[in-house]
């Protein structure tokens, strides 16, 4: 029984360090098309993590509010997930807009 728990705190603590750049981050969520894009939004000043300015090379992690300016709107979401590769129809799942 011991094991088993063990097992359970493992996995927990995994996904509570699960991190990634921010840059790869809008990409993979499908918020900015080309990680390249998302690479010149960040360097001009236009993302902003927990409400400070972010470079691309920030790290993002569960329950970080991104604010992105697209022109003169700005989009505000929250990260749920971070995972590597997702499939077209699972992007959805990594944020939640505000």
């Amino acid at each position: 029984m011991s094991a088993e728990l063990e097992d359970i705190s493992k996995a927990a603590e995994r996904r509570a360090s699960v991190k990634m750049r921010l840059d790869k981050f809008l990409k993979v969520s499908r918020i900015i098309k080309r990680r390249t894009v998302a690479n010149e939004a960040c360097d001009a000043g236009r993302v902003s993590v927990n409400g400070k300015q972010a470079k691309a090379s920030q790290e993002v992690k569960p329950g970080d509010i991104l604010t992105i300016r697209f022109g003169n709107r700005d989009v505000e979401a929250e990260v749920l997930s971070v995972r590597d590769n997702v499939k077209k129809e699972e992007a959805a799942e990594l944020v939640r807009f505000i």
